[in-house]
């Protein structure tokens, strides 16, 4: 959950080639490592930005943090960095002019000036005619300022490029051995966030996260594998391995089938990209009130199958916590559909405040993410079948592995598009024949939740725009609808 990842998105392998975000020398921590700002650094800031303030309220983030990244393609490492960074934001209001300015210079006069700035075009804004004010303190706030909790690993922290190279290695040998070519990432960070207001709230966390994929590429087929976790330690690079390789291995030779509808098997990753797009485009209080959401008009009513519940919680230590929002609010668990019915979107501050009786859920993002509230640590309920079954029950369909470049058409709709990637199947009476070539889909993503047929007992957890996570099962959906087909 650091702000590049937040601003940029995760390192992936087949993400485009460009420049990470910059940063200036910076002190030495323990160890050799790269610290640009210490807890009390932090606190520091966070209140002198408050006494600078002359607003009617002003509000102060610091996002900052160590990120160290492994990349490595045709089997060999080719990139090892270090990046550590921090960025102030202030808000600050006058009666319902709002300004925000951010830096990421920590001397006194950059911050005063960031200060300044934020007044300055706060003063020439038109009212924001619905806001009601920036968050208070919550009950027991007093005792929540904490450097750790189950966002955080030591583990983590401490992990070498050393590791994180012999991890690859594992990969890159198993490829090298059946004579293909892996391509990949292995990132680890730290990242503390600080929020400090005028009306009283005062928080610190910090947390870790890691994750590795591997792509590993044949004569013509590839496949994928990924781990994500707060913990370095638990990731496992000899499951990737086997599984990007095997996959590989089977998607040698794709044979070409024709576009139409099909049952399918989805694996999770290919679960939690829909899942993740269905909570971008419609689960959020913004979308909700503007009328871009499908749950608009639909509070209570059903959407999906009955065998699709969906939730959102950020302090489930089996996802990605992390105790409260970038407003300093704390993190709610929302129970957003339920066998199939909505039942809520989430709110930040302001457009809880748009809302009669509605508070914030604590899904605030940064203050320079326009996007409104978001749910970022989503679960999908599992179910009592497993990968084989679906399999076995499939007359004729498709096992896909996951889903790439997917990007949506109509949000009210749900409707996406997008392409199978690194691993599909044609499944024929029950059994996997062989793989196909790559296909496009169209498919609205609350019809797929409707068509759900079966879903496994055991979930894995999916990155999610390098904002969040979503934790996925996988799932037999009866109708799936594919549009066109590639080459490859």
């Amino acid at each position: 959950m650091g702000h590049t990842e937040l601003r940029e998105g995760r390192a992936s392998a087949d993400g485009p080639r460009r420049p990470r975000l910059g940063a200036g020398p910076v002190p030495q921590g323990e160890g050799g490592c790269r610290q640009v700002i210490t807890r009390e650094r932090v606190l520091e800031v966070l209140d002198k930005c408050l006494r600078y303030s002359q607003a009617d309220q002003a509000e102060v983030v610091v996002l900052g943090g160590d990120t160290y990244l492994t990349r490595y393609a045709t089997n060999y490492i080719h990139q090892n960095t270090a990046e550590s960074n921090a960025h102030v934001y202030v808000r600050t209001v006058f009666g319902k002019k709002v300004g925000l300015a951010t830096t990421n210079a920590l001397d006194d006069e950059s911050l005063r000036a960031t200060v300044r700035l934020s007044e300055d075009t706060a003063r020439v804004q038109p009212d924001l005619a619905d806001f009601v004010s920036l968050p208070g303190p919550e009950p027991g706030d007093e005792d929540d300022l904490v450097a750790a909790g189950p966002a955080y690993a030591e583990r983590t922290a401490s992990f070498t490029a050393d590791e994180r190279a012999e991890a690859v290695g594992r990969i890159t040998a198993l490829s090298r051995r059946e004579g293909f070519e892996a391509a990949g990432a292995f990132q680890t960070g730290v990242f503390m966030v600080g929020v400090a207001n005028s009306l009283g709230v005062r928080r610190y966390a910090e947390t870790t996260r890691a994750s590795l994929t591997a792509i590993v590429m044949g004569p013509t087929g590839s496949g994928y594998a990924d781990d994500l976790s707060v913990d370095a330690g638990a990731i496992d690079p000899e499951r990737v391995a086997e599984v990007a390789v095997k996959k590989c291995r089977d998607s040698q030779d794709p044979v070409a089938v024709e576009p139409g509808e099909y049952e399918v098997v989805l694996e999770p990753a290919a679960v939690a990209d829909m899942v993740t797009f269905l909570g971008y485009l419609g689960l959020g209080a913004l979308a909700f009130q503007e009328g871009r959401s499908f749950a608009s008009g639909n509070i209570g009513k059903p959407v999906t199958g009955e065998q699709f519940t969906l939730w959102d919680d950020g302090t489930d230590p089996a996802g990605l916590p992390f105790p409260f929002d970038f407003e300093g609010v704390r993190r709610r668990k929302v129970m957003l559909i339920e066998d199939g019915v909505v039942k809520n979107v989430v709110y930040d501050s302001y457009t809880a405040g748009r809302e009669e009786g509605k508070t914030s859920t604590g899904h605030a993002l940064p203050p320079d993410l326009r996007y409104g509230p978001l749910p970022l640590n989503m679960f999908v309920k599992t179910g009592d079948a497993t990968l084989e079954e679906m399999i076995a029950s499939t007359k004729r369909g498709l096992l896909v592995t996951r889903f790439h470049y997917t990007n949506p058409l109509h949000p009210v709709l749900t409707l996406i598009t997008g392409m199978t990637r690194d691993g599909t199947f044609l499944i024929e009476n029950g059994k996997v024949k062989g793989p196909v070539k790559n296909m496009r889909f169209t498919q609205g993503i609350l019809p797929a939740f409707a068509a759900i047929e079966a879903v496994s007992k055991e979930a894995r957890l999916c990155d999610m725009f390098g904002l969040g996570a979503v934790s996925a099962p996988a799932m037999k959906i009866s109708s799936f609808t594919f549009t066109g087909q590639t080459q490859f």
